[in-house]
């Protein structure tokens, strides 16, 4: 007796097909899983025997063989739970083996016979709707599957009301897209006393998605400027939500089945290894950079990072995307995110303050700044030194430009330059940013005075080519905040006053 199931393996994002076959034969008893399966899927002949016994069936005194192809593909996780019983339930003519041939089955079962929710599922559902088929998933995730346009869903909070929605006896709901409240913060760029260089250089960052280094004394607010960053980046799109909380939902950090149209913050610990940073580990898994994809990721306390780690970084930034490569498995998960960087002049925090300085300076500083390399230091767009507040700002009472109005500006920004890029034939680019080649030369032609005063600098300077296209980039976006078709010399002049030279070091 032969019964198939269709199911799913994951490779990062991509979905691979499973054809999961259960044999019942003659012979001692047994129950076995083959196939290559990891230690959470040879476990499932255990969860699924308890199911069975928790609803009164008891499985056949025979030779029980479950074999996953293509046998040699790696089977991970708990999802597999749900299309082995499926396929035992076919096999012993409990529920109709025709019924559930076209439908991707996913699911971890409890021992009561629930079915609970797994890591996963949007990718699934896409997958799913991309060949035709319908999905089997946990009832708790049956809305996040919805955003995938998909209609044939059976979203089922158990085994028993499973089998009875295939056998006719009762109809599950089809699951509804559900979207998560928008993120509810008190933070407003108002509440900021002073650091107006600082404020401008957070709004034009915002407004192009370029990367940002800020500078400067402890409690200068460099934290507080970070955090509120996200507060004025326009929402998600549906494409980007879409993309985003699939690698939530691979991570397992998407909860209660609802999608989110904010903008991921990530603020991972200096602490933090490279693969918990970039992706890794043994199963492949994606990492902050990943889950920080359309999003904003802080690194606190920059050179405090293990270097190896910081350096990882560099490829990502210039790609947008990063591999990950293992000895039995490549994956790829996409990581385009506007990375925003703080850190201190030196060890003690208070190179140039005086009557604070500590007595290695300035040689400390110049061993503090050497732990972040040029090519990195390179990578960012804007480098700011963010001064001491002055004790008369704190006290000042009248509070600066709201979240609202700063937010207004950038959202048209951005309007101008996805309005531009459609225009161009590039409706895929989403920020100035992602500029390259030809199409950035083409955006941002100068007049004579503006290329003589960029060309002049860079070249007194020695900035890199990459350094030189990330100030026409820069400076494209200043133009957009002012609604200027062209790039001129002011644009350009502002754009420079952001390739900061910190105490001690050239940037």
């Amino acid at each position: 007796m032969l019964a198939r199931v269709n199911t799913i393996a994951f490779n990062g994002l991509t979905t691979l097909d499973v054809d999961l076959q259960l044999q019942i034969s003659s012979g001692l008893p047994a129950f076995n899983i083959v196939g290559l399966p990891d230690k959470a899927v040879a476990e499932s002949k255990e969860r699924v025997r308890a199911a069975f016994n928790t609803m009164g069936v008891e499985l056949p005194a025979k030779r029980i063989t479950v074999n996953l192809a293509p046998a040699d593909l790696l089977k991970e996780g708990s999802h597999f739970d749900l299309p082995i019983a499926m396929a035992l339930l076919a096999g012993l003519g409990i529920v109709p083996a025709e019924d559930i041939a076209d439908y991707i089955i996913i699911g971890e079962l409890g021992l009561d016979g629930s079915i609970m929710p797994v890591n996963g599922v949007l990718p699934v559902a896409i997958h799913a709707n991309r060949c035709h088929k319908g999905l089997v998933c946990p009832e708790a995730q049956g809305s996040e599957a919805a955003w995938s346009g998909l209609k044939e869903i059976v979203a089922a909070p158990n085994l028993l009301a499973l089998i009875n929605h295939f056998k006719g006896v009762q109809q599950l709901p089809l699951p509804m897209p559900k979207q998560k409240k928008s993120r509810t913060s008190d933070l407003d760029m108002a509440d900021v006393k002073g650091q107006e260089t600082a404020k401008r250089a957070l709004e034009i960052a915002a407004a192009g998605g370029h990367n940002m280094l800020m500078v400067g004394t402890p409690g200068a607010g460099k934290s507080m400027l970070a955090a509120r960053l996200v507060t004025i980046l326009p929402p998600l799109s549906t494409e980007e939500a879409l993309e985003t909380c699939m690698i939530h939902s691979v991570a397992g950090e998407l909860k209660d089945g609802e999608l989110s149209f904010d903008r991921p913050y990530r603020d991972p610990h200096h602490s933090a290894s490279t693969p918990a940073l970039v992706g890794g580990g043994r199963k492949g898994v994606p990492g902050e950079i990943s889950l920080a994809h359309n999003g904003v990721l802080f690194l606190d306390e920059l050179p405090e990072f293990n270097r190896s780690t910081l350096e990882a970084l560099r490829q990502p930034i210039e790609t947008g995307y990063v591999s990950i490569s293992r000895v039995n498995s490549h994956t790829r998960y996409p990581a385009n995110f506007q990375l925003i960087a703080a850190m201190n002049p030196c060890r003690c925090g208070y190179l140039g303050v005086n009557g604070q300085e500590c007595s290695r300076a300035p040689k400390c500083a110049e061993e503090y700044q050497s732990k972040i390399s040029g090519p990195l230091m390179d990578r960012f767009d804007i480098h700011i030194q963010v001064p001491p507040v002055s004790p008369w700002d704190i006290a000042e009472v009248k509070k600066g430009e709201t979240l609202a109005q700063i937010r207004e500006r950038v959202v048209k920004a951005r309007q101008i330059q996805q309005e531009r890029f459609k225009a161009l034939g590039h409706p895929h680019l989403r920020t100035n940013a992602q500029l390259k080649g030809d199409l950035l030369e083409q955006v941002t032609a100068l007049a004579d005075d503006a290329k003589q005063l960029l060309v002049g600098f860079a070249d007194k300077m020695k900035m890199s080519a990459r350094a030189y296209h990330r100030t026409l980039k820069l400076a494209r976006t200043i133009a957009d905040l002012q609604n200027e078709k062209n790039v001129s010399k002011v644009h350009i002049a502002e754009a420079l006053s952001y390739r900061y030279v910190m105490p001690s070091k050239q940037v």
